[in-house]
């Protein structure tokens, strides 16, 4: 990275500075070695060992020496939140704020792959891209399905017991230099050469061609694109001489082989961080039986947690699954303990976790952080065994469904509007916030609404007229109540269908306060005085990855083949000392997403299990000091 930025940027005094200057406490010596590291390199982190805060500090580091005005930092993530996180960060700092605009970028992995290859890919076929989403795919695929030119594939699918999936699972691969049509699991629903396949390869090539593609498209259209013009690989690498990518454990095998094609032959110094222990996605433990196995010999290690202390992480210790993991813990003191129920106490399990966290926890902490109840799976499903699901503990739960177009357009809105404020690139906020307000009509049309750059820009026209609302919902959305929204979005719907010159149904446009969006999503308003200081939040494992509780309750579950259940296989382990790595793959899988679960909490972790299954472990867990209640026995 010669002549990228000054040579000093990690020296001790300014590092010393930046972490005076951010509050932030004094580094360990493992942190030092990754903060001052200028190499490529894998870091291994512990859950709750200050990875993102470390990262956040680097990158604040790094701006404030960058000297290039052509080559930028690369910063890649898996989710919108965690990408959200990191930007939160360096925008606190005036030299952070620098890599939120040209030439660095920091996003997804998936906006990485549309923004330098995909839509490029696209953009010279001529298509205009309408959307890159699953469920708008869906819809425009179920639509299109009706058309006659597709009756036999539409008779097969009303056949088929959800049959409907073929059509709207169908994706691209690429295949020997073509792209294939492929089911959602990479393979064929029919041979290509009968009818049903060469209807579904029509079907899915004309949505191609109006623009509408699955997320899983892209990657394909990336590999071709890099195929079939080899210069682009050295471009986007010279334009990225660091690169920083967080959550490794989640980056999925294809994601990993284009990021390969795009940086591994390369002089660009990759620094891969993440905890391969949290990596809960199917196709994401793929990686690590590649050459890119996360993490590589001689990776840097953070064992140690600030988040719990020992007792918790003693239990995350003995459940590490992917790779053997000695966490120390440097957090509060906290508690474990396990409530043991049968058919008759299920309902009881969260109401008493409720009063041990009110008991145990410091009241103003359960505040800022209410109590989580976590499981594997929501909802029951057709076995008669027992306990399944979070259902079967909290009466009434019902598990959340897709984000509506009403929240996603909110949503939208709200975090286009901190983009073009936090003075990274407008152009790119606007046409996000577009994209999610066109999105809204293209179910409901033919020809779906033009891209952001073919709207006119003169103010008497309807495009004109659509941008000074855009920008109106840039500026001042986020502050707007319902009556400033309703305004607004009545004025764009009345633009919108001069523009389609045809009538237009509204979908999804209606207020929602920001406090129920968090409601929706399992958060908690924040300083709300409807919320009891104890009252529990119930949700997903999966979906409390990377949060941080006062207190989490984890919940029995039956695991994905129905055979066994995930918190007494965890307790099992954790009694007998089994060896993780020799267990059956599926009590892995159950047992990794239970290590996810259980260190989120900062105070006490409690794991619900049937008595009849664990009542032979108790004497291992009192010996270990944790908490045992049977429920059966008050």
């Amino acid at each position: 990275m010669t002549g990228t930025y000054l040579p000093d940027a990690f020296a001790t005094h300014k590092v010393e500075a930046m972490v005076k200057l951010l509050g932030l406490d004094p580094l360990d010596a493992e942190q030092w070695d990754f903060l001052q590291s200028e190499t490529t390199q894998d870091l291994q982190a512990a859950p709750g060992s200050g990875k993102t805060t470390l990262i956040g500090l680097k990158l604040a580091l790094m701006a404030d020496a960058w000297t290039s005005a052509t080559c930028g930092v690369c910063v890649l993530s898996h989710t919108n939140t965690a990408k959200n996180e990191i930007t939160d960060r360096v925008a606190s700092l005036a030299a952070g704020r620098s890599l939120l605009r040209y030439p660095h970028f920091i996003g997804t992995i998936q906006s990485f792959v549309h923004t330098f290859l995909a839509l490029p890919a696209v953009r010279t076929k001529g298509v205009e891209v309408r959307s890159v989403d699953d469920t708008a795919f869906e819809t425009a695929a179920i639509r299109l399905l009706q058309h006659p030119d597709y009756s036999t594939l539409r008779s097969y699918v009303e056949r088929q017991r959800d049959g409907t999936g073929i059509v709207t699972g169908a994706t691209f691969a690429y295949k020997d230099g073509e792209l294939v049509v492929t089911g959602s699991t990479r393979e064929p629903p029919f041979r290509a050469e009968t009818a049903s396949g060469k209807q579904l390869s029509h079907l899915k090539r004309t949505l191609a061609r109006r623009g509408v593609f699955r997320y899983q498209d892209m990657y394909a259209i990336a590999q071709q694109y890099l195929a079939k013009h080899p210069g682009i690989v050295p471009a986007v690498s010279a334009r990225f001489p660091f690169v920083l990518l967080d959550e490794m454990q989640d980056t999925s095998t294809t994601q990993q082989e284009l990021l390969d094609l795009v940086f591994a032959s390369s002089s660009t110094v990759m620094q891969r961080v993440g905890d391969t222990n949290q990596g809960i996605y199917s196709d994401a433990g793929a990686v690590n039986g590649s050459d890119s196995a996360f993490p590589l010999a001689g990776a840097a290690e953070l064992p140690v947690s600030r988040r719990f202390g020992p007792q918790i992480a003693a239990v995350a210790s003995r459940l590490a699954v992917r790779r053997p993991q000695q966490v120390h813990g440097a957090g509060p003191d906290g508690q474990v303990a396990v409530l043991l129920f049968d058919e008759a106490t299920a309902i009881d399990v969260v109401s008493t976790f409720e009063r041990m966290a009110a008991s145990i926890v410091p009241e103003d902490t359960l505040l800022r952080r209410p109590p989580r109840v976590l499981g594997a799976r929501q909802g029951r499903g057709t076995s008669q065994t027992y306990p399944q699901s979070i259902s079967c503990y909290v009466p009434g739960y019902t598990p959340p469904g897709r984000p509506t177009a009403r929240r996603v357009l909110v949503d939208a809105a709200r975090a286009a509007g901190t983009q073009w404020r936090s003075g990274a690139d407008g152009h790119e906020a606007a046409t996000e916030l577009w994209n999610a307000l066109r999105a809204s009509f293209v179910p409901l049309t033919v020809e779906g609404l033009p891209g952001l750059g073919r709207l006119e820009r003169s103010a008497a026209t309807p495009g004109g007229k659509v941008r000074i609302l855009l920008r109106e919902l840039l500026t001042h959305g986020a502050t707007f109540d319902e009556a400033s929204w309703g305004m607004i979005t009545e004025q764009l719907s009345l633009q919108m269908q001069l523009l389609a010159d045809r009538p237009l149904k509204a979908v999804g446009l209606e207020f929602t306060p920001a406090a129920e969006i968090a409601a929706t999503v399992g958060g908690v308003p924040r300083n709300s005085a409807a919320v009891s200081a104890v009252r529990s939040v119930p949700g997903t494992i999966q979906s409390a990855k990377g949060e941080t509780h006062a207190a989490t309750l984890i919940l029995e579950c039956l695991e994905k083949t129905g055979k066994k259940f995930d918190v007494t296989e965890a307790l099992r382990m954790v009694a007998e000392g089994s060896d993780p790595q020799q267990e059956l793959k599926s009590v892995q899988a159950a047992v990794q997403l239970i290590f996810v679960g259980a260190t989120r909490p900062t105070h006490l972790l409690v794991l619900a299990a049937h008595r009849n299954r664990s009542k032979r472990y108790t004497e291992a867990m009192i010996d270990a000091g944790w908490d045992v209640r049977d429920l059966t026995e008050h």
